[in-house]
Order: C-alpha cells, then structure tokens, then sequence
C-alpha cells in the first residue's frame, strides 16, 4: 500500500468566508469524525485557489459526505454536481443553492441556478466564482463486484476541455467499511480509516485545438478513468483488473440498485 499520512486540517481564505458551509461542517464534521479518520497521501494537494474539477471513484453511498469532508480538511468548500430534485426539497434545496451546488438535470447536462439550458452555463458560473467542484465521472456507484472504477461517463471530461477548467483524479478507499454498497444502515464502530490519493492534474494539452466530439470525450474520459484506477490501485495495493467494468457487458442497468 501506499504510504500515508494524516493530514491536518487548513484554513484557507475559502474557508475564513462566512458561508453557509460553516452551518453544514458544524452539524456534520463533529459526528462524522466520530466515525471516521483521515489518511491522505503525501502529494494529495488541491489548489489553493481558482477552479477546479475533482473526479473521485464511488463505490458507497456515504462517499460524498467522505469527499466532501477531504475537500474541506484540504481548504477549499466542496461543491457537487446534484440532481435537481435534490434542490426542490424544503430546508436541503435553500441549503445547496446557499452553498453553492450545481444542479444536474437527469440527462446530465448541468445547468445554471436560473436553468437557462445553456450546458456551459454551470461552467462560466465555476469560473467567475473561482470554485472546485466534485464530479463523479462513473455517474453512480460501481457496478465492478471488487470495487474498482468501472467504465466513465463524460460529464467531468466534457466540462473540462470545453471550460478549460483543471481536471484532478482521486481516490479514496474506506467507505464501504462504514457503509457497504447498498447497505441500509452505518457501522460506525470502530472508528474507520478513509485513505485519500489525490492526482495531478490530468494533461488534457493534446486534445487544445481538436473539436470535442465524441472521439476526443471517449479517449480523454478513458485516460481519466486510467488515473483514478492506479491511484486506488494504490491504495488497495492491489492489481485493478485488466479491463474496466462495463455494465452494459453485463446485464446491467447504468442507474439505481442492481
């Protein structure tokens, strides 16, 4: 396994900001670290400033609170694509336009608060605003029965080349300790290890200047997908397997439990 390290927490010029994430970190973080702790390896950085797109592997569904907890351990404010639903529900919807999440339509095209249907709308916002945002570039949690990434999508990809916004692989290995896929309750005793490598940014310069059609998507989300994997491997200090998991392959629906 990769050798990690804990990590302490920084406060960031991001985080000095009175933001409705005080109100989430202050309700969540004291519970969660009683559940969990942190070992993140040590060239996993974010930047400091401007934005960014942070494509994670997704395996649990408590992965968000567990990436979203890193990104604030590493100083900046977590942000996500989520679906629009989500912001029509009392109380969490004024939550998530207050801090700042991006709502996604179902087909995955993400959309600006005001849902102009501009697809780059989402992206001119992250840009002025100077944020990172969290994609999960699989789109749901792993079909693979081990675990590993499975095949992408080309969300996090596709925001990339067109916004010219840094892509950043991550991987984290843990959750599925505290909650297993598809389980329906926690394990929070005893406390859980989430080990977190982050990458560098992908190196997209080859595709600068080429149309992004479905060809350049394909490849660049295969080379992200790529990065995400060794850096589990990692991790896991395990061999990924020698071809990614593709539900279609296999009988499987690319949404909801299987």
């Amino acid at each position: 396994m990769t050798d990690t390290v804990k990590f302490r927490s920084r406060l960031s010029p991001e985080k000095r900001r009175p933001s409705a994430f005080w109100v989430l970190a202050s309700l969540i973080l004291p519970f969660w670290s009683l559940m969990v702790r942190y070992r993140f390896t040590p060239q996993s950085k974010l930047p400091e400033r401007g934005p960014f797109i942070l494509a994670p592997n997704h395996y649990s569904e408590v992965d968000p609170i567990a990436m979203g907890a890193a990104v604030w351990h590493l100083g900046r404010l977590p942000r996500f694509m989520a679906k629009a639903s989500l912001f029509k529900v009392p109380v969490l919807g004024w939550l998530m336009r207050a801090s700042g999440q991006v709502p996604v339509q179902r087909d995955g095209v993400a959309r600006s608060a005001s849902r102009d249907g501009n697809p780059m709308s989402a992206a001119s916002q992250i840009i002025e605003r100077q944020d990172g945002v969290i994609v999960y570039p699989e789109g749901t949690l792993t079909r693979d029965p081990d675990l590993w990434p499975m095949r992408g999508k080309s969300g996090a990809v596709r925001l990339a080349l067109e916004a010219g916004i840094p892509l950043i692989p991550v991987a984290h290995w843990g959750t599925h300790r505290l909650m297993p896929r598809y389980a329906k309750r926690l394990h929070p005793f005893p406390r859980k290890t989430i080990e977190v490598a982050i990458g560098e940014p992908l190196d997209l310069s080859r595709f600068a200047g080429k149309p992004v059609d479905q060809r350049t998507i394909n490849e660049a989300t295969r080379e992200l997908m790529d990065a995400i994997t060794r850096l589990l491997a990692g991790l896991r200090g395990e061999q990924p397997p020698a071809e990614r998991w593709d539900p279609s392959k296999h009988q499987q629906s690319e949404t909801g439990r299987f």
